[in-house]
């Protein structure tokens, strides 16, 4: 079992919430090495956080804000970055009354952050599925906290099949997702995110010849405008004027092919502009992936990936 999850998760938990509350709480996650977690609510002039307790302010100085601080590879925006949003950390020392500034204790985030990567982001192997946090959203990928805050990143092309012009057409800041590691180098963790989201034979399945659909317009070509069905899975319809991507269509599914790997769509009317993503299904629950074939066999393409 991960113990070590991305920030915020652990947040409202009763035993978090009971070792935040009291000083003695705070003296007992010292002691026994817990890892807790609170909202922080200020990053002073000298980039310490400073994180609101039910017992009392505590600060988290600059040098323990993150991992890579103090050697610069982490830049101080990492911290700023911070406020208003639920930081990990561990309690380095508890004052029995408020000290002279206001604190009740002295946090640190990177020793949580040193520990879950030691104990679990070490460990991980090429095809194991873990979960993350979406982070922010990026022209190229998406940002994911794949524990006590600590950074990965899903390229665009690895979120699905199914062509975006943007993350934010797939996810939403705060989405906890799945993800499978691709590959450990020892300092970065490469993420994929399709692979979760099914063959084209699990996805053409949930649809039927005959049936109108909703879909999402993805891509406008001279030859034709194709269609998202589902995250992993898209039909190609012919051209239509005034249409532009991302908007929401309704479309009859005239044929599926899988010797060709296609859909054949008719667009019967057009429902509005760009919507919130939705969330995809995920048709792999194990932990582990050891590879996956995306087209089908008699398809003769060999669109795979092999952890």
């Amino acid at each position: 079992m991960n113990n070590y999850k991305p920030e915020g998760c652990n947040f409202r938990s009763a035993h978090n919430q009971r070792l935040i509350s009291t000083i003695q709480g705070l003296k007992e996650a010292m002691e026994n090495g817990f890892i807790a977690e609170a909202r922080a609510i200020v990053c002073d002039s000298s980039h310490n956080l400073i994180v609101e307790l039910p017992c009392g302010k505590a600060v988290i100085p600059r040098t323990e804000g993150a991992l890579g601080i103090n050697d610069g590879s982490v830049r101080d925006i990492a911290l700023i970055s911070r406020v208003n949003k639920i930081v990990c950390f561990k309690v380095v020392s508890v004052q029995n009354d408020i000290d002279e500034n206001g604190f009740c204790a002295v946090l640190s985030r990177r020793l949580a952050q040193e520990e879950c990567s030691e104990r679990y982001i070490s460990s991980l192997a090429p095809g194991d599925v873990i979960g993350a946090k979406v982070t922010h959203l990026e022209q190229f990928g998406c940002f994911v906290d794949i524990g006590c805050g600590i950074p990965s990143l899903i390229p665009i092309d690895m979120i699905s099949v199914s062509r975006i012009s943007h993350p934010s057409d797939r996810f939403r800041i705060g989405e906890e997702i799945r993800a499978v590691v691709k590959a450990n180098d020892g300092n970065r963790i490469f993420l994929t995110h399709k692979e979760l989201l099914g063959t084209w034979e699990e996805n053409a399945a949930c649809f039927k010849i005959g049936e109108t659909v909703s879909g999402i317009v993805r891509s406008i070509e001279n030859y034709g405008i194709f269609v998202e069905l589902s995250p992993n899975l898209a039909g190609l319809a012919e051209p239509r004027e005034g249409l532009t991507p991302g908007q929401n269509i309704s479309v009859y599914i005239k044929a599926i092919i899988p010797d060709k790997m296609k859909i054949k769509l008719i667009i019967v009317d057009v429902c509005g502009e760009k919507s919130p993503p939705s969330k995809g299904k995920y048709f792999f629950e194990e932990d582990h992936m050891k590879s996956w074939q995306y087209a089908p066999e008699k398809c003769g393409k060999n669109m795979n990936t092999v952890f």
